[in-house]
């Protein structure tokens, strides 16, 4: 494993600094002052801080259970079992709801949700609201006798009553599970069929892209398909009136909301309690349903909302997601912390990608989350959302989803807004959370993500497990157990699928994924999945190298790169290049591409074929698709090579299963 020299900048430029009031009134600040308080601990930086954390985790977690006064019903016997990862038991003894802790902020002086669409003006959705609806499912549940334990499934977008429909079934101890509704039918049932939901909540139909979508002999066919589904609670969305005719015990929203006032309670749960599931993307094989716990979750989203994200009671948090999107969980969890959580439903590309900077500037949006992908195409359609929009507000952006290139860092401060922070983070479904993330203590400096979370023991290793130093790029890992790692997968009650999809590269340490690198300022550099490296001549390339040098190619919309190894030896390397509208891909542009790579990368990164398709295949969850790709590529069936219900996309496929005829494989 080779130091990529070309992955980073070894002296990049520093973007931002804080400002002495902004580290004097960040949440990380009055954290270490309680420490000095309550345990007389004291640090001169946050690398001493983050030492101590992953040193004594035990003292680290219940310091963050004591900070954010975290509200039990029964006394905790033990913070931290001796059980190695993934069996290491938190808390146990303790019983709380997250719920709950979401409800101690209700507030007249703001509102809980701001919600907008394609369709519809920006509202207000009231915390005496939200009670309201929370506790009228809730009734409604509890009528149907749904138990702690018990399932409910969503089949929604991201709107309130999504919102309203997790905090209810997690306040009565049942466990959460939603996707979007563009999946695909087979793609619900992989995910639905194995937690057997008693309830399903869905909507008729949804808008994107100014196209509207009815839903309903899909929801139709996974209700009767799932036959352990008691009651579809139907959320007229796309018309105010659809047709219930052939749906079975199924009841309109509204008519669950009209119930007589009832009062919201909360179930004590134990702490590694279910709470929600989440899927693995699923591009292929049967989606891993990965089950978060209660306390986990309440611990970490604290954790990180506060101390790393910063957000302050009162403040506007939003990220752009879909509910199959473990984002849109952590959307909610900005309501833990007291901020009024954003909820956007729709394209961010229509009517054009100035949508969501527009509702920046009117909700305001204090705390802005999107993904890479879309800095950079606001970048090369040129937008200034500096000039064109009141962005006051505005006091962090983060991105997530791909790694953000440095042209995306110099895009945000110098055509978005200057003295914006640029709080990147990277996590991900496995863990409902970021590793690596926001510090409002460090400086930005370009390309780099600010460092790793506390608790979180994260370092590069290299294919002996041997610790890299500063520089060199590894498999991201995390040495020591944390809260937020899943308590299990759903239906597997030995670990096999748990312990293979994180322990098998290295016994007893969590393997991501990701390459890593660790830079000499203590900064945080992802190169793109690990498992879709281009082995190229015997030297990896992470796939993140070749998309930053694309992103300088003005005519290039978006990119694929796959690498082939030959039977005989040897490789084969296509680039597949998506044009912007009204360009030709040229002998010249060719060139350029070759140039780029060559100049920004290395010899070895320049493709054997340059090609144009049609389109970029993407999940639903917005990752590119290298690794199916190359499986058609190689001959795979296309059925066998990707899920297409769980794609953006599906017919992007297309184009690559003609190619790989085309081709003979």
């Amino acid at each position: 494993m080779q130091k990529l020299l070309h992955a980073f900048t070894p002296s990049p430029r520093k973007l931002w600094s804080p400002s002495l009031t902004f580290v004097k009134h960040a949440n990380l600040n009055r954290y270490l002052q309680w420490l000095q308080n309550h345990y007389q601990l004291r640090f001169s930086n946050y690398r001493s801080l983050w030492q101590w954390s992953i040193s004594h985790p035990s003292d680290f977690w219940k310091s963050i259970w004591e900070f954010f006064e975290v509200k039990s019903y029964t006394p905790y016997n033990e913070i931290m079992s001796e059980d190695p990862m993934p069996h290491t038991k938190w808390f146990e003894g303790a019983t709380l709801n997250y719920a709950e802790h979401i409800f101690r902020n209700k507030t007249s002086q703001y509102p809980a949700l701001l919600f907008a669409s394609e369709r519809r003006e920006l509202i207000k959705v009231s915390w005496t609201d939200l009670e309201k609806q929370t506790a009228a499912l809730q009734q409604f549940f509890e009528q149907m006798s749904l138990k702690s334990g018990d399932r409910v499934a969503a089949y929604m977008p991201n709107i309130p009553q999504a919102t309203v429909s997790m905090l209810a079934t997690i306040s009565l101890g049942g466990v959460w599970s939603s996707c979007s509704p563009d999946f695909g039918t087979e793609s619900i049932l992989d995910r639905f069929r194995q937690i057997e939901p008693k309830v399903l909540m869905a909507v008729d139909g949804y808008s994107y892209n100014g196209k509207s979508y009815d839903r309903m002999e899909v929801i139709k066919e996974i209700a009767d398909q799932l036959p352990s589904v008691e009651k579809v609670i139907l959320i007229p969305y796309l018309k105010d009136d659809p047709d219930m005719t052939g749906f079975k015990n199924a009841v309109l929203w509204d008519e669950v909301m009209s119930a007589p006032s009832h009062t919201l309670t909360f179930t004590p749960v134990p702490f590694s309690h279910p709470i929600w599931i989440l899927y693995s993307s699923g591009t292929t094989g049967m989606p891993k349903a990965i089950t978060h716990s209660h306390g986990g979750m309440l611990l970490e989203h604290l954790k990180y909302l506060s101390l790393h994200n910063d957000v302050h009671p009162g403040e506007n948090f939003f990220w752009f997601s879909t509910t199959g999107w473990m984002m849109w969980n952590f959307v909610q969890a900005s309501l833990l912390v007291g901020a009024t959580a954003v909820l956007y439903d729709g394209s961010p590309g229509f009517p054009d990608l100035n949508v969501l900077w527009k509702l920046a500037a009117e909700a305001p949006i204090h705390h802005f989350g999107t993904s890479a992908p879309f800095i950079i195409a606001c970048m090369k359609a040129g937008l200034r959302p500096a000039t064109t929009y009141n962005l006051f507000a505005l006091r962090s952006i983060g991105s997530t989803g791909a790694p953000l290139p440095s042209e995306g860092f110099d895009y945000v401060y110098e055509d978005i807004k200057a003295d914006v922070w640029l709080c990147s983070m990277s996590g991900g479904t496995d863990i409902c959370t970021a590793w690596v993330g926001g510090n409002p203590w460090r400086a930005v400096y370009e390309g780099e993500i600010q460092g790793r979370c506390l608790g979180c023991s994260m370092y590069a290793y290299n294919e002996d497990g041997k610790l890299l130093s500063a520089g060199e790029v590894g498999e991201m890992v995390v040495t020591k157990a944390m809260p937020c790692m899943p308590v299990y997968f759903w239906n597997d009650p030995d670990f096999k699928r748990y312990e293979s999809s994180y322990f098998e590269m290295y016994p007893g340490v969590w393997r991501h994924g990701d390459w890593l690198m660790i830079t000499p300022r203590d900064g945080v550099v992802i190169l793109g999945r690990s498992d879709t490296t281009l082995n190229r001549q015997g030297v990896r390339i992470g796939t993140a190298e070749v998309y930053r040098a694309m992103d300088k190619i003005p005519e290039v919309k978006d990119c694929l790169i796959v690498n082939i190894e030959l039977p005989h030896g040897g490789d084969y390397m296509p680039l597949f290049v998506l044009m912007k509208e009204g360009m030709i891909l040229t002998e010249d542009i060719k060139n350029n591409i070759r140039q780029q790579l060559r100049k920004d990368c290395s010899p070895r990164h320049v493709p054997d074929l340059i090609m144009v398709v049609p389109d970029i295949p993407y999940t639903i969850s917005g990752k590119k698709m290298e690794a199916p790709v190359k499986r058609i590529l190689m001959g795979k069936p296309p059925e066998k090579a990707a899920n297409k219900g769980a794609m953006r996309n599906p017919e992007s496929l297309d184009f690559f299963v003609q190619y790989a005829k085309r081709e003979g494989r």
